[in-house]
C-alpha cells in the first residue's frame, strides 16, 4: 500500500464493491482486496429489487445496471397441468422509480460495480489474501499474503465482505450461530429441448421442491436452479459442490413434471444451504457485511439485495468517521441498524424456504395437491397490481427504517412526512423552478438537506462537507429533513431547528 487507506475492504463480490464504491464517493480512500485469482463464476444471484437499485443510484451505477437487466419479466407458473403467467412489472407502487422485480445476473453486477471503481482509480487486487489483523487506538494493522508473500499494511478500518466461510469473522473471534439445511440447490446451466416459452422464468410447484429456470444461463440458455435432500459434495457452504449428471438433472425435470430433455449440459453442481447469523457485526475497527454476516438459503432472492444493503449503510459511515474524533455513535450505529434487519430477513427466507423446498409432509402436501387446486384463482391474483405491489415490497425489504437508531433525531417541533429512520420516499416536486423526481434530486453521494419553502436560511460553515441544500418551494413550511446517504432520514423537524440540525451533524461528521 503506498498510501495508508481510510477502509480495506476484503471480498470483491457485490457488497465488498458497494462497500468500496459508497465509501470513496463519500470521502474515503479505499483500497480492496479478493483472493480469489479471478472473479466467481457461474452467478449465484439473479434478481435484484427495487430498494436495492434506489440504494445504488446515487454512486452512479443504477444505469449501467439496468442496460443488462430485465426490467420487465416474465414468468410462467407450472401448477400441475396447468400454466399460469405473470407480468412481474408494473405493481402499483408510486413512490419508486422501480416498481419492479428486475433480473439481473451477479456477474453483471459484480462487472458493473468493478467498472464504477476502476473509473474512481481503484482496481480491485486479485489473488490477495487477508491473513492477520492487529488493532489500536490508531488503526487496523492488517497481514495481507500474495503469491506466498507476506505484506503489512495499516488503514483506520476494515470491512469483511469476504463471504460465510469469512476469514474476517475468524480472525476477530466472531461466533457464528445457525444450522444447515436438510436441503441442498442443484445449479446447473443447459439447452433444454421441449415445450418452453422463450425468455421467460419457468416456476415448477412440484411435491419432491420448487423448480426455477431462468432464460440467464452463463453457459448455456437455461440456468436451472431445484431443491433436493442434501447429499455429500465436499465444498464449503454456498460453493458449488460436485457436478450433477446429466441423467440427475433430467431426473429432477422429470420429477417436476416439465415435458423437457436436456440437450447439453455446460455446467452443473450441489450446494449446500446453511442459515446462520453473526454474533456481532462489528470488533473493533474490522466490521463485517453481506454473507460473512448472515447467510441463508436463495428463497426470496434476498443475499445479495441484503449485502448490498449493508454495504450502502456500512460504506459511508466508515468515510465519514475517518476523522480524528471516535465517531461511537456513527460506527455502533451499524450493527444497531443492520443486525435486526437479518435476523428478520433469515425468518422471511427460512419460512418461504420450508414453503418451497422442505420434504415434510405439510409443504409436500401443499406442493404436490393444494397448489394445484388452487391454480385456477391464480390468474386474478397476479393480475392485481396492487397484490403485487405488496409482494415487491416484502422482498425489497422497503419496510426496512431505522427509528429507534441513535442517528434517527425528531427536532422541535416535529414535522409531516417521513420520520427518522424511514426510507425517505420518492415523489414529485418543485425546486429550482423545476418539477423532479426527490430521488433524481438526492441522486448523488453525501447528506441531502431538504428544507421547506419558507425553511430558513444556512451558513454554509454550519454544515461543514458532504452537505448538499435543497429548497423544494412545493412543501409548504418552515421545516426541513436531512436524507443520510443512504436514502433513510436523519433528522426532521417542523420548524428551524438549527440547534437540532447541529448536533445530528456533529453525530454524523
Amino acid at each position: 500500500m503506498s498510501a495508508r487507506a481510510d477502509v480495506l475492504v476484503v471480498g470483491a463480490g457485490p457488497t465488498g464493491l458497494t462497500t468500496a464504491l459508497q465509501a470513496h464517493d463519500n470521502g474515503a480512500t479505499v483500497r480492496i482486496v479478493e483472493r480469489r485469482p479471478d472473479p466467481f463464476r457461474p452467478s449465484r444471484a439473479m434478481v435484484m429489487h427495487s430498494r436495492t437499485l434506489e440504494s445504488l443510484r446515487p454512486l452512479g451505477v443504477t444505469a449501467g445496471l439496468l442496460d443488462r437487466a430485465d426490467r420487465a419479466p416474465r414468468a410462467e407458473l407450472h401448477l400441475g397441468t396447468r400454466r399460469v403467467s405473470a407480468q412481474l412489472a408494473g405493481a402499483a407502487l408510486r413512490d419508486t422509480a422501480f416498481p419492479h422485480l428486475t433480473m439481473l445476473r451477479q456477474m453483471d453486477v459484480e462487472e458493473v460495480l468493478t467498472g464504477a471503481l476502476k473509473t474512481r482509480g481503484v482496481e480491485v487486487e486479485r489473488g490477495v489474501e487477508f491473513a492477520g489483523l492487529r488493532q489500536d487506538a490508531t488503526a487496523a494493522h492488517v497481514v495481507l499474503r500474495r503469491d506466498g508473500r507476506f505484506e503489512e499494511a495499516a488503514c483506520r478500518f476494515v470491512a469483511a465482505c469476504d463471504g460465510p466461510d469469512s476469514t474476517g469473522r475468524r480472525i476477530a473471534g466472531i461466533g457464528w450461530q445457525g444450522a444447515p439445511y436438510r436441503e441442498q440447490v442443484v445449479l446447473a446451466d443447459a439447452e433444454l429441448d421441449g415445450d418452453l416459452t422463450p425468455d421467460v422464468m419457468h416456476v415448477v410447484a412440484a411435491r419432491p421442491g420448487l423448480v426455477f429456470l431462468f432464460a440467464l444461463g452463463e453457459g448455456a440458455t437455461w440456468r436451472i436452479l431445484a431443491t433436493r435432500p442434501w447429499q455429500r459434495g465436499g465444498a464449503p457452504f454456498g460453493q458449488p459442490g460436485q457436478a450433477v449428471p446429466a441423467a440427475e438433472v433430467q431426473r429432477i425435470l422429470d420429477a417436476a413434471g416439465l415435458a423437457v430433455g436436456v440437450r447439453r449440459l455446460a455446467w452443473s453442481a450441489q450446494v449446500r444451504l446453511q442459515h446462520r447469523l453473526a454474533h456481532a457485526f462489528r470488533r473493533g475497527r474490522l466490521f463485517l457485511a453481506g454473507d460473512a454476516a448472515h447467510t441463508h438459503s436463495p428463497a426470496a432472492a434476498q443475499g445479495m439485495n441484503t449485502g448490498i444493503l449493508d454495504a450502502v449503510n456500512l460504506g459511508w459511515k466508515l468515510a465519514f468517521a475517518r476523522g480524528l474524533r471516535p465517531h461511537a455513535t456513527l460506527l455502533d450505529s451499524y450493527e444497531l441498524e443492520r443486525r435486526p434487519v437479518a435476523r428478520h430477513v433469515l425468518a422471511l427466507t427460512h419460512l418461504v424456504f420450508f414453503a418451497e423446498a422442505s420434504t415434510s409432509p405439510l409443504p409436500t402436501l401443499l406442493r404436490g395437491t393444494l397448489v394445484p387446486l388452487l391454480a385456477p384463482t391464480f390468474p386474478l391474483l397476479l393480475k392485481d397490481p396492487h397484490l403485487m405491489a405488496q409482494v415487491v415490497r416484502l422482498l425489497s425489504q422497503r419496510w426496512v427504517r431505522y427509528r429507534h437508531s441513535r442517528l434517527s433525531v425528531q427536532g422541535s417541533p416535529g414535522g409531516p412526512g417521513p420520520r427518522p429512520g424511514d426510507r425517505l420516499p420518492d415523489e414529485d416536486l418543485v425546486c429550482d423552478g423545476r418539477t423532479v423526481r426527490l430521488h433524481a434530486l438526492t441522486a448523488r453521494p453525501g447528506i441531502h438537506l431538504l428544507l421547506e419553502r419558507d425553511g430558513p436560511e444556512l451558513d454554509d460553515t454550519l454544515l461543514g462537507g458532504h452537505v448538499t441544500v435543497h429548497r423544494v418551494s412545493s412543501w409548504t413550511g418552515r421545516g426541513l429533513l436531512a436524507a443520510r446517504p443512504d436514502g433513510h432520514v436523519g433528522f426532521r423537524c417542523g420548524a428551524g431547528d438549527i440547534r437540532g440540525l447541529r448536533a445530528w451533524l456533529d453525530l454524523v461528521h
